[in-house]
């Protein structure tokens, strides 16, 4: 429906969602990972991944005090795949997720979800 899309547009609307949601193609991060990677608070990381989840781009589960964030598996919902499939097709090449990959691959080894 049209306010599912309106939430979707909202949700990529700001580079640090779409740079987290980036970096969940490829694992579940916990919350302290990404705050790692973007470089922000962490109270802003958490507003930032609710609104994500709000719309249907993210789950997440909460492990102890932390809460681990995840790309939404089975999805059936045909726009929120479909809003996903783009951001991989469209930013793949981009330098900044390049870079931000390059960056997550140094912090998960560094600071693996099993030390959060």
């Amino acid at each position: 429906d049209m306010n599912g899309f309106i939430n979707i547009a909202k949700a990529l609307s700001d580079p640090n969602r779409v740079r987290a949601l980036m970096a969940l193609i490829d694992s579940e991060l916990c919350v302290c990972q990404v705050v790692e990677l973007l470089d922000l608070a962490p109270s802003t990381v958490s507003k930032h991944m609710s609104i994500l989840k709000q719309a249907g781009l993210v789950e997440s589960n909460k492990n102890g005090r932390w809460v681990y964030y995840s790309l939404p598996i089975g999805e059936n919902n045909q726009m929120i795949h479909g809003a996903l499939e783009l951001l991989k097709s469209s930013l793949s090449e981009e330098p900044q997720i390049i870079k931000d990959a390059i960056q997550m691959q140094k912090i998960l080894k560094s600071h693996p979800v099993e030390l959060c």
